[in-house]
């Protein structure tokens, strides 16, 4: 078995953006992560404003105007939410 272990400080998000069909998140360490849209169905379905309106916390990101949350970790894993199924 294959244990990820993520320092928290290096993989805190500093940046992060949506644009039609990717999330992009610049962390700490200055890796960038992109996941499609697709992986986060409430996410893909939120108009640019509300996909524009980020909060970055220490372990991942959260969209308010839609409570989304996404954990770091679980990009670097490749979880998709439940229910994500290819366009």
């Amino acid at each position: 078995m294959t244990t990820l272990v993520l320092e928290i400080e290096d993989s805190r998000p500093i940046e992060a953006q949506c644009d039609d069909s990717e999330l992009h998140v610049r962390l700490a360490d200055g890796r960038t992560v992109s996941t499609p849209l697709w992986w986060y169905p409430r996410l893909a379905a939120a108009s640019q404003t509300a996909r524009s309106d980020i909060e970055l916390l220490p372990m991942g990101l959260h969209w308010p105007l839609i409570d989304e949350d996404i954990s770091i970790a679980s990009m670097l894993r490749g979880e998709k939410a439940p229910g994500a199924t290819a366009p």
